[in-house]
């Protein structure tokens, strides 16, 4: 059995971060996920609460804001608690286990652009013998400011020949 979700959509709200009893960081939060229309349909969207733990709570809550995109890879996880008018409540939460920022904050957005180069290309690279890769440092040439099919009209249509199934 699977028990596995990937949302990508933008918070409702900014997160709030509180602790456990023990001390362990939490953090809930909601997003907003579009779902998919069929052409000539108005836009619709979910609102998924989720639940983050540990330092995956501190970093949302602390670089994320309400309308911040984000994805989150987790499970469904349902529970129950007795409401104070004495009712059983059930809850359904996705239990974050990976959170993606996938937008710069406005901090990182309001510096010059030549700033913002020279802080991250002004580390050489160390090379590594073949095999091994350094932990510490790890490329990420997946941009997300720029929709390639932003000009194109309507569905993208795909043969069967250009899937890789």
């Amino acid at each position: 059995m699977i028990n596995r979700v990937i949302l990508v959509g933008r918070l409702t709200k900014d997160p709030e971060l509180s602790y456990t009893p023990s001390g362990i960081p939490k953090t809930r939060f909601t997003v907003a996920v579009n779902r998919f229309k069929k052409e000539g349909e108005e836009q619709q969207a979910d609102f998924i609460s989720c639940i983050a733990w540990r330092k995956q709570a501190e970093n949302l809550a602390n670089f994320m804001k309400k309308g911040s995109l984000i994805g989150v890879e987790g499970r469904i996880q349902t529970s129950s608690f007795e409401g104070q008018d004495g009712k059983r409540v059930y809850t359904t939460d996705v239990v974050a286990d990976h959170i993606q920022f996938l937008e710069r904050n406005n901090t990182q957005q309001s510096q010059p652009q030549s700033n913002q180069q020279t802080q991250q290309y002004s580390q050489p690279q160390q090379q590594q013998p073949w095999g091994q890769q350094t932990n510490n440092q790890q490329q990420n040439y997946t941009r997300v400011d720029e929709d390639p099919f932003a000009s194109s009209r309507g569905p993208v249509n795909v043969s069967e020949d250009d899937l890789p199934f």
